[in-house]
């Protein structure tokens, strides 16, 4: 960590994750100043009065609002951003859509801002500001520089702001949909009496996943599309039986039924 106490960080926002990068960013001897209007300031952080005041002789920002706030956090920031000269990247971190990600970069870049675009790919308790980043945009590289100091784990992709939030939400597409789904099966199994068989079968499933998997999943679904889309109108049925919203499993259906219909969709 050569160098680390010589930056400064602000961090906007202090919800679960912003907490818990501020405080380890700021134990591994950085200088950390940070705001948030509601949630207490962590131990070894400055407290500051408003977003413009965090950002105020920082060199790197970090917003970790929400994506609602995202542009009002950075907004409330342009006069200390433009006070900096482009000495100051500001780095959005939440989870949002790659075109807002690219509208901040554009307010950012009117501004004389560098920007970053900074996708947190696992969840931060645990890891804390440790947890795997990818970040792009204009200052993706100089975000990198200065994290990376403290032994982050930051990734940059040569593109612009917009491509580290794509990246993220297409992930999340597989695992929170995987989550949503395994969710409703589990409800479904307890209705019906099965729920422990379900978790060990699924759990045997999981471990048994290897490079082969991925292939096999998207193949199956394209060559089997019609007789699947069929299967998953029975269990659709069935959790309407079983009283369960069968969300996931009729969004299954349909996307089974569609892809029989339109081959030519692979």
């Amino acid at each position: 960590m050569t160098g680390a106490a010589a930056w400064t960080v602000a961090v906007l926002g202090f919800g679960e994750a912003g907490a818990d990068i501020a405080a380890g960013l700021a134990s591994s001897g950085l200088r950390v100043r940070g705001f948030d209007p509601v949630a207490p300031t962590p131990a070894g952080v400055e407290q500051t009065a408003s977003d413009a005041d965090a950002c105020s002789g920082a060199d790197l920002v970090l917003s970790l609002t929400t994506a609602a706030e995202a542009e009002v956090a950075l907004r409330q920031s342009l006069g200390a951003l433009t006070d900096a000269a482009g000495a100051t990247v500001y780095a959005d971190a939440n989870t949002a859509a790659a075109g807002l990600k690219q509208r901040l970069a554009g307010i950012a870049a009117d501004a004389g801002v560098p920007f970053a675009d900074i996708a947190i790919m696992a969840p931060v308790p645990g890891l804390g500001y440790r947890v795997p980043m990818l970040v792009s945009g204009t200052g993706a590289q100089r975000t990198s520089e200065i994290l990376s100091e403290c032994d982050a784990r930051v990734e940059v992709l040569p593109g612009p702001a917009g491509l580290a939030a794509t990246r993220k939400l297409l992930r999340s597409v597989f695992y929170k949909g995987m989550a949503a789904a395994l969710v409703e099966a589990l409800l479904a199994a307890r209705s019906a009496g099965c729920e422990d068989w379900l978790r060990d079968h699924l759990s045997a499933e999981l471990a048994d996943a290897d490079a082969t998997t991925l292939a096999r999943l998207e193949n199956g679904s394209y060559r089997h599309a019609l007789r699947r889309s069929h299967e998953m109108a029975a269990a659709t049925e069935l959790l309407g039986e079983l009283g369960v919203p069968p969300r996931m499993a009729h969004a299954s259906q349909i996307w089974l039924q569609d892809l029989a219909d339109q081959p030519s969709r692979r």
